[in-house]
């Protein structure tokens, strides 16, 4: 049964603040203002070896106002809930613009804030969609399910520790502007994660298994069997682990690569979901994780990789965390594409850099993490598209004869325009003749983003495809945090470069 706004939430003066605040910035001039009033609630609990290591449950409310004063940025937060709060932080944001405008003079530089257009869309709510807060079970009981997993690991040979951790966040937002349109919205989303240590008590050697279950747009009810077979995964990680510690290490080369959903949602998020943010090829945003190679000049151009490449923006996606009704700028969710039958064919926008290019209308990607902040420019689920009628995993493992499969996320590097990368993982297989042949150790595959992605020769049918993700994308200065998820089949790569590990460390 679909959700309602809470209730406690509504009854805060979500309008009168409003109101105070965009009439405040009209009788100062501003050409556009708009509100935005949050109550982010974030919680986690933590264990070590089925024990209680740590908690918290805090609340983060306030708003802030934006402007657009003199062809300049204006902006300021508050938290007193009164409407002559909410008119004195309109008029430090009118301020604030009015300042900057002077120091865009002084640069020499005649570029002026201008927004892309948007229909207005006047009292509108979305929910996300879950079945139970996971504020509404008690704390008692998801630290007993945390324990009870952690107990199930430990009682397995060979698992020495077991980390198990959960987050979780409920988020309300309230959003108006001086063109009419007022949204009203509530996300739910949690992250639990639980991770098996092995330790070889003769030599000191010691590895770790953790769990592939993603990130969602869910609740409670994710851990409890819809969506994900928790009894499963955690029946599997002990023997896993354990042959995981007596795998060979891999020999450097040149192999064809099968990559599991659980590893390639990361090399999709770093090497397409980063470049392909428009403030970044423009190179408006440097300061944090660099510049794009994928350039404005390259739109409809650039081969970005071969022809099964399919790649969309999204944020309509089911269970999606970067999936909203509407973002921070009240432009309504969408979906787009990105990559084409390999080709770029889009970006990543807000409505100031949809009107700076000519694109026309905002895709809807400018987010605030909290009621202090700005909103930025950020990630949409970004995610590669499965084949219709395409392989299982197995068939794609099958057309393999030396190749090395891909499981689970781990550890990645990739350079400041989102280029030269590589990246490890949970779990290596050797395949032989298109069969898996035993776990491989100290494995990393290393290529260039259009290399890589060029050497893709099929993506997985539907049946193979995962929504995965992660709670913690940073972007900006100051820096900000963000939860996206990233769709993706299983795929098949041919000559990709393999590295081991403990060879390049040592160089």
């Amino acid at each position: 049964m679909p959700h309602e706004i809470d209730q406690s939430f509504l009854a805060l003066p979500l309008r009168a603040l409003a109101d105070a605040a965009l009439a405040r910035a009209r009788s100062l001039g501003a050409q556009h203002a708009d509100f935005r009033l949050e109550r982010v609630r974030s919680g986690s609990w933590r264990l070590r070896d089925a024990k209680p290591a740590g908690s918290s449950d805090t609340t983060d409310l306030g708003y802030a106002v934006r402007v657009v004063h003199g062809g300049a940025w204006g902006f300021a937060s508050g938290v007193d809930l009164t409407p002559d709060g909410a008119a004195r932080v309109a008029g430090q944001a009118v301020a604030m613009a009015r300042l900057s405008a002077k120091v865009i003079a002084a640069a020499g530089s005649d570029e002026r804030v201008e927004l892309a257009d948007e229909p207005v869309h006047a009292d509108r709510t979305w929910v996300s969609s879950y079945e139970t807060d996971p504020f509404d079970v008690p704390d008692g009981e998801k630290s007993a399910l945390l324990a009870d997993w952690s107990a199930r690991l430990l009682r397995a040979d060979g698992v020495a520790h077991v980390d198990a951790s959960l987050l979780t966040v409920h988020e309300n937002k309230f959003y108006a502007d001086t063109a009419g349109t007022a949204t009203t919205q509530q996300r739910v989303r949690l992250h639990p994660q639980l991770t098996a240590v092995a330790v070889d008590q003769t030599t000191g050697e010691f590895d770790s298994m953790r769990t592939i279950a993603p990130p969602v747009g869910r609740g409670w009810e994710y851990l409890t069997g819809t969506g994900w077979n928790w009894d499963a995964e955690l029946e599997e990680i002990p023997e896993l682990l354990a042959a995981k510690m007596r795998a060979p290490s891999v020999e450097a080369g040149t192999y064809d690569l099968v990559v599991d959903p659980s590893n390639l949602w990361l090399t999709i998020h770093e090497s397409i979901g980063h470049a392909t943010e428009l403030d970044r090829a423009l190179g408006y945003e440097a300061a944090y994780a660099g510049t794009s190679f994928a350039t404005f000049d390259q739109l409809g151009k650039l081969r970005y990789g071969s022809a099964v490449l399919n790649v969309t923006g999204d944020r309509t996606a089911e269970h999606g965390l970067a999936t909203v009704g509407y973002d921070d700028e009240g432009v309504q969710a969408q979906s787009w594409d990105l990559v084409r039958d390999g080709t770029l064919v889009g970006y990543q926008l807000d409505r100031r850099i949809a009107r700076l290019t000519g694109l026309g209308r905002s895709n809807g990607c400018a987010f605030a993490d909290s009621p202090s902040h700005v909103p930025v420019q950020r990630m949409a689920n970004v995610s590669l598209r499965p084949e219709p009628g395409g392989l299982s995993t197995e068939d794609l493992i099958g057309g393999v004869e030396r190749g090395v499969y891909v499981v689970g996320d781990r550890s990645w590097s990739i350079d400041m325009q989102r280029y030269n990368f590589q990246f490890t993982g949970q779990r290596f297989y050797r395949i032989e003749n298109g069969r898996l042949a035993g776990q491989l150790r100290d494995v990393a595959y290393q290529a260039t983003t259009t290399d890589f992605w060029g050497s893709l020769e099929k993506v997985g049918g539907p049946q193979t495809y995962v929504l995965g993700g992660a709670f913690n994308c940073g972007k900006a200065q100051p820096g900000q945090v963000a939860a996206v998820s990233h769709g993706c089949p299983s795929a098949l790569f041919r000559g990709v470069t393999i590295l081991n590990t403990t060879q390049e460390a040592g160089r």
